[in-house]
């Protein structure tokens, strides 16, 4: 089974369980946002992680990986109010600081003439992971993190009448009818 052969989520999933206990986390993780466009830090405790794990899958595609196209690969557009929205790059601060760990730990390397690519190690991690990942997803480990819930219905049936509220609502519970004026009944 290969990196390719199982979905790119459960792959980032299972690398960001094993990088977590040999990677070490930033002071400034547990506050800092992921980039401009966010309004609030992630809320994930493992996000930097998660984001390694990606980086990581992101050099094994695009071979050598610099800081200004991971900034624009994580990047998003940015809410402005009633002005229209416009691309933002991603933190470099974050996208660095992740680098230089998979670095430190021999997953990547530097690239001539820039850059950093993937190394041997940081291929036989990718090849393990995506075979764990295989496994689990053969297990159903991923259903669950995957399964979305809809949101519960009403049990009670709504009706509606010309002139009259919604009716069997948890709004209008409890609340006199509304009777139209100078109409039959």
């Amino acid at each position: 089974m290969g990196i390719y052969d199982v979905p790119a989520a459960y792959l980032i999933e299972e690398t960001a369980g094993k990088l977590a206990g040999e990677l070490d986390e930033p002071a400034f993780a547990s506050y800092a946002k992921s980039g401009v466009h966010n309004e609030r830090a992630p809320q994930r405790n493992d996000w930097f992680y998660v984001r390694s794990a990606s980086i990581l899958y992101r050099a094994y595609k695009n071979g050598a990986v610099g800081t200004e196209r991971l900034r624009s690969y994580y990047g998003g557009k940015r809410n402005r109010g009633l002005k229209r929205e416009h691309q933002y790059k991603a933190s470099g601060k974050v996208i660095r600081t992740a680098l230089q760990e998979l670095e430190k730990a021999g997953y990547l390397e530097k690239a001539e003439p820039k850059g950093r690519k993937l190394t041997g190690k940081g291929m036989k991690l990718l090849n393990e992971m995506s075979k764990v990942a295989e496994k689990n997803w053969k297990d159903g480990k991923y259903k669950a993190m995957l399964k979305v819930e809809a949101a519960p219905k009403a049990k009670e049936e709504r009706v509606e009448r010309k002139g009259k509220p919604i009716e069997n609502t948890p709004q209008n519970k409890g609340k006199p009818e509304i009777k139209e004026k100078g109409g039959k009944e």
